[in-house]
């Protein structure tokens, strides 16, 4: 009987979790265009699901025996939640880089309650994300709330998805011709790939990673520039 009592109650709490990331999963799909451009506007006038969202996340503490894909997807969709409500508290605003809170600039601001534990966007991207998951897919899931940056995601990530969905946006990242340039004998890309270049080049070279998902072939000596960052908004005009 007490095996039948803990079961149904795993069970019933994977159904909860799920149900709040279907609550995160609406609010994108409602205040995110398929260009992955943000309704912050519409988003402060009605933060109802972005709250209800969060509340779960300052409850949940991240399970050890999570599978990769699990963990990867929830504190991603952790990471894009926390950076919509920093963006929203300091709103309106031009540039995510304009925010500033006794010293420190918005990745560095311990905001995101996980857990009952603060982490900064900081924290979860170089000592969750890249530590623990080794996979440069992250660079495209994550929201930088950026024009220059990566697509934002119009949905959330789950275990199921993840993998997927990663591999899809780094395909339409590398080929978008508004974030990286891709020729035969010259690749001029995304500052990204200069930042986070160990992430890249850990398995191949960064031509060899880029070639992967690109539709045109650079060849191995191509010359590699990096292209100017554009921190404005990614947000969706009126």
């Amino acid at each position: 009987m007490r095996k039948i009592i803990i079961i149904t109650c795993l069970l019933f709490i994977s159904v909860q979790a799920q149900a709040q990331t279907d609550v995160f999963d609406a609010l994108l799909k409602t205040y995110v265009d398929k260009k992955g451009n943000v309704d912050y506007r519409g988003l402060r006038k009605n933060r109802a699901l972005l709250d209800i969202y969060l509340k779960h996340l300052e409850k949940t503490i991240p399970g050890k025996r999570w599978s990769s894909n699990k963990a990867k997807a929830f504190w991603i969709n952790a990471y894009n939640a926390y950076t919509i409500k920093l963006i929203l508290d300091s709103y309106p605003l031009k540039k995510i880089t304009d925010i500033k809170r006794k010293g420190r600039n918005a990745w560095k601001i311990e905001m995101a309650v996980i857990g009952k534990k603060a982490y900064s966007l900081d924290y979860i991207e170089h000592k969750i994300l890249r530590r623990w998951h080794d996979d440069p897919r992250i660079h495209v899931g994550i929201n930088a709330a950026s024009i220059s940056g990566p697509q934002f995601v119009n949905f959330a990530f789950t275990e199921k998805n993840i993998n997927s969905k990663l591999e899809e946006l780094m395909k339409r990242f590398i080929n978008d011709p508004t974030k990286n340039v891709i020729e035969l004998d010259k690749v001029a890309v995304s500052k990204i790939f200069e930042w986070y270049q160990e992430d890249f080049t850990i398995k191949s070279t960064l031509i060899d990673y880029i070639n992967k998902y690109s539709k045109v072939k650079a060849n191995d000596n191509a010359e590699v520039v990096y292209l100017d960052y554009d921190w404005n908004l990614n947000e969706k005009l009126k």
